[in-house]
């Protein structure tokens, strides 16, 4: 048996509760991690409220990231991937991830990264397969472009400001705080913009003198989506990946087709196990040389224990609060 954290019924944070469960078994293409931590995440969230449906096949347990050490699995597909048993993993799983073990795909593993911890490490694949999936893949950020990351202090707009500088572009985030505008410079955005207290359409504006930014990544939605293409450029491109301010949104389209801009968005968890592994195999090459070399540095903002009665608990209501910078990880102790 395992120690998880379930979610007895939708509702609030104190739906979280510890339970136990058989350990899973690892099949085919797959492995078992011992895991040492879990990261929180939004989706969590909206799986614990009942507005997040489990993909089907899916473990019923929330979280979509852990890290740990690999226990078990399939020979030949860990082969494949040249790793093996006792091996210290990250992953991106479906679901299952608050609990002491987890099965992953095989591809949606990543070795962690030389000196981090497995806290982490546990911090990495939902942001970084999200924020390459997005910005990168289907936002073709280029180096000398312009990123505006609406929501930078989050776990997302944190990854997103890093990866986009290291990659040689010029990074405009929002957040909601002079301290966490701060927070998004020091990690490296070139501009910061409030936007309690400024129209980041207006500051955009302004900051590129007068062209618009090239790629928006929106964890909004809603109202937004018509102000984001006001400062957009030629040729710029809207990613949306959450839907926090609404699923409606009107917009000018003439200034779609005069600039000819591109509005997309995407959902990583449901996405097939190839889709995943192959940026998996991006992250491996592009990115995790500049985690070692320390170009790109994890942010963990709270640990909690994930054993505890309320530890979920307490990380569930620090997301919903807002006032974290970074990830928020769920620990498991040996």
């Amino acid at each position: 048996m395992m120690r998880i954290v379930e979610i007895s019924t939708p509702g609030a944070p104190e739906v979280l509760r510890p339970a136990q469960r058989a350990v899973p078994q690892a099949g085919a293409g797959e492995l078992l991690i011992r895991v040492s931590a879990s990261g929180i995440n939004r989706p969590d969230v909206l799986q614990r409220t009942g507005n997040y449906p489990v993909p089907p096949g899916a473990s019923d347990v929330p979280g979509l990231e852990v890290a740990g050490v690999i226990e078990s699995g399939d020979a030949a597909a860990m082969a494949a991937a040249h790793l093996k048993v006792g091996d210290r993993v990250c992953a991106l799983v479906a679901g299952g991830g608050y609990a002491e073990y987890c099965v992953a795909p095989v591809g949606q593993c990543l070795p962690s990264p030389k000196g981090l911890s497995d806290v982490e490490a546990a911090s990495l694949p939902e942001t970084f397969f999200t924020v390459w999936s997005n910005v990168f893949d289907r936002g073709r950020l280029q180096a000398g472009e312009t990123l505006l990351v609406q929501g930078g202090s989050s776990g997302i707009g944190v990854t997103a400001i890093q990866m986009a500088k290291a990659m040689g572009a010029t990074v405009i985030a929002t957040a909601g705080s002079d301290d966490k505008c701060a927070a998004c410079v020091a990690l490296g955005a070139d501009h910061a913009i409030n936007y309690k207290t400024h129209d980041f359409v207006v500051e955009a504006m302004r900051l590129t003198g007068g062209k618009g930014v090239d790629v928006v990544l929106d964890m909004v939605a809603g109202d937004y989506v018509a102000r984001e293409i006001e400062c957009l450029a030629e040729d710029g491109r809207l990613v949306i990946i959450a839907v926090q301010g609404g699923i409606k949104s009107e917009f000018n389209a003439g200034l779609v087709l005069r600039r000819r801009l591109t509005v997309t968005g995407s959902t990583l968890r449901p996405r097939p196990v190839a889709f995943k592994t192959a940026i998996a195999n991006n992250l491996r090459q592009h990115v995790w040389p500049l985690i070692e070399a320390g170009r790109i540095k994890p942010v963990i903002h709270s640990t909690f224990d994930a054993a505890s009665a309320d530890g979920a608990a307490q990380a569930h209501r620090l997301m919903e609060s807002n006032q974290h910078v970074g990830k928020i990880v769920l620990t498991w102790s040996v």
